[in-house]
């Protein structure tokens, strides 16, 4: 069911609660600055009529009156807006928690569905906009609405007859602050995905510049964005203009009501002191300006509004679906899928069809194919990055389903073709996340038998040497290498390798498989790899066609059979031959 723009509201008011005591004290000093206003009106009526009695007793104690009301304003105004200010940065601070911790929990499929531009500046441009809905939007309501309430409450007290004219023209204004609102959130809404549309291809130049500047690409970036860019930029002007011709109707609205008011005055007010008509007039007059902060007001609340929407779509996601309550300490890492089925999407073929195979405890099964074949597909459903729609995959026996995913990741050590790295020192990427807690000791093993501990020692920091974002300090080699030792350090009995030493030069790759024929003995490894030369001593290979293992067996077994896997061997070691007869 679609929420309404107060339930939205409503919502993000909630977050206020905890900090309800200093919300308090802002409405208190928010009150105290506004009843100053009509206070103020009521001080000149007195001034003007002591100087008309000649009453000159009183003239001493009139301006000590008015400097009162003014420290009493700045008073007022002092406690409202430091209080409120507060309540917000600590509202904001936790929304940005919630939505971050959200993004931890969220499934794989949330993120391959979503562009990052946009999750991104979910988390900065939108928190942003619900920081002015609760902060400037709210000490605008209070503080302008009090005000407003205050002059208006001394108008009719001064003479109510005269100030019915205000409640002529309110229908009009409610009539204009509900088109406008309408007009505002879409165009607030068109803003926001513009400003995700930039952050994500900003960060696509970031991540992705030298294949930039290798394909010539800067002018077809720069267009992109500034194609993006002024879209923003129309949608901004669009809700500019919007914003100001508003304000300047509704001060037109007001301005004919205050001449008609001065005129009627005019003739009703006869047999008033000049005190009480100044007095009244300038009430009335001071009252356009907190209608007019109301309006801004309004204007911040449906940009918080449409932002607060975003945020709050991603807190009701769901999360990783988790019902196993089962968990075990040591697993032996026995893996069987019995007639597995995936789809990506359900009404597409499936990725994975009818997959059965066993890998005993300490095997090395390895994945081969051509790409798209389904390989990695099958490595994400051992670690529950999606869910299967037919079948089973047991470890130990017991359905993965069943196992918490706290519990059955702490059994897998996963290291991609694409490695993740941390804008950290080369320990903590190591000792990454549960692993943070490992001794200096087991950190430098690892790096040891990854390979790594050669090159780390050529920096002078050594394993404290910050290696920037994503390990852009590296070489390719060299961040696989690192997230090889972080796999080793996890010491899982379930090792997944996903194209795990594509990135290697010859030299470090024969080490590193030597480092992992030795780490290999004790784990089940799946590997996933086109260099069939890495596999070879693999207990068992698996060759996956479109989503189905069409051939499996040791090596010189699927040799022997002449068939796919043959094929597959024929084409990468006649490579070379192929491409000199083709020529």
């Amino acid at each position: 069911m679609q929420k309404t723009k107060i339930d939205i509201y409503k919502r993000l008011l909630v977050y206020i609660k905890p900090h309800k005591k200093l919300f308090f004290v802002s409405i208190i000093g928010f009150i105290i600055y506004s009843l100053t206003q009509p206070l103020f009106a009521q001080l000149l009526q007195d001034i003007i009529d002591t100087l008309q009695a000649k009453e000159h007793e009183k003239l001493y104690y009139l301006p000590l009156l008015f400097s009162g009301l003014i420290l009493l304003r700045s008073l007022g105004a002092y406690l409202g807006n430091y209080f409120l200010a507060k309540v917000s940065s600590n509202v904001i601070h936790t929304l940005r928690c919630e939505i971050f911790e959200k993004y931890t929990q969220l499934p794989t499929a949330h993120f391959d569905a979503n562009n990052s531009g946009y999750m991104i500046a979910r988390i900065t441009h939108n928190v942003n906009q619900v920081a002015q809905a609760t902060t400037d939007a709210v000490r605008k309501v209070v503080q302008e609405g009090f005000t407003a309430a205050g002059l208006l409450a001394y108008l009719f007290y001064m003479n109510w007859r005269l100030s019915l004219v205000f409640l002529v023209i309110a229908p009009v204004i409610a009539l204009l602050v509900n088109y406008v609102s309408k007009r505002m959130r879409m165009l607030s809404k068109r803003i926001q995905e513009s400003i995700g549309d930039m952050t994500h291809i900003t960060s696509e130049l970031v991540n992705g510049h030298r294949i930039v500047r290798s394909y010539g690409g800067e002018d077809y970036e720069c267009l992109r964005f500034i194609e993006r860019s002024d879209h923003n930029r129309n949608q901004s002007m669009k809700l500019i203009s919007t914003s100001s011709l508003h304000n300047q109707l509704m001060q037109l609205i007001i301005a004919l009501a205050l001449a008609f008011l001065m005129y009627v005055a005019l003739f009703f007010m006869e047999q008033s002191s000049v005190g009480a008509f100044v007095g009244y007039l300038t009430a009335a007059f001071l009252l356009p300006r907190p209608v007019r902060q109301l309006s801004d007001a309004n204007s911040d609340i449906q940009r918080g509004i449409v932002a607060a929407e975003s945020l709050f779509d991603v807190l009701d996601q769901d999360t990783e679906h988790d019902e196993g309550t089962y968990s075990k300490t040591h697993c032996v890492g026995d893996i069987e899928f019995k007639h597995v089925t995936f789809h990506y999407d359900i009404d597409a073929q499936p990725a994975l069809s009818d997959i059965s195979f066993v890998a005993k405890a300490g095997e090395t099964i390895a994945l081969v194919g051509a790409s798209g074949g389904g390989k990695s597909t099958l490595a994400n459903l051992v670690c529950r990055f999606y869910q299967y729609t037919q079948g089973e995959i047991l470890l130990d026996g017991v359905n993965i389903n069943d196992y918490t995913l706290r519990n059955l990741r702490q059994h897998i050590a996963l290291v991609n073709q694409q490695v993740t790295l941390f804008n950290d020192t080369i320990a903590n990427n190591i000792a990454y996340g549960a692993l943070a807690g490992a001794s200096r000791e087991a950190i430098t093993q690892a790096a040891t038998d990854a390979y790594a501990i050669e090159f780390i020692n050529k920096f002078d920091q050594g394993l404290d040497t910050e290696i920037g974002e994503n390990g852009v300090k590296l070489s390719g080699g060299q961040r696989q290498r690192l997230a090889l030792a972080r796999a080793l350090l996890k010491n899982a009995p379930i090792l997944i390798l996903d194209e795990a030493t594509s990135a290697l030069d010859t030299e470090s790759e024969r080490y590193i498989q030597a480092a992992l024929q030795k780490v290999m003995g004790n784990r089940t490894t799946l590997v996933i790899a086109h260099r069939l030369s890495t596999i070879e001593n693999a207990d068992k290979i698996l060759v996956i066609d479109k989503g189905r293992i069409v051939e499996q067996g040791t090596h010189h077994q699927l040799l022997a059979k002449n068939g796919a896997y043959t094929r597959l061997h024929a084409i990468q070691y006649e490579q070379p031959h192929s491409n000199h007869s083709i020529q």
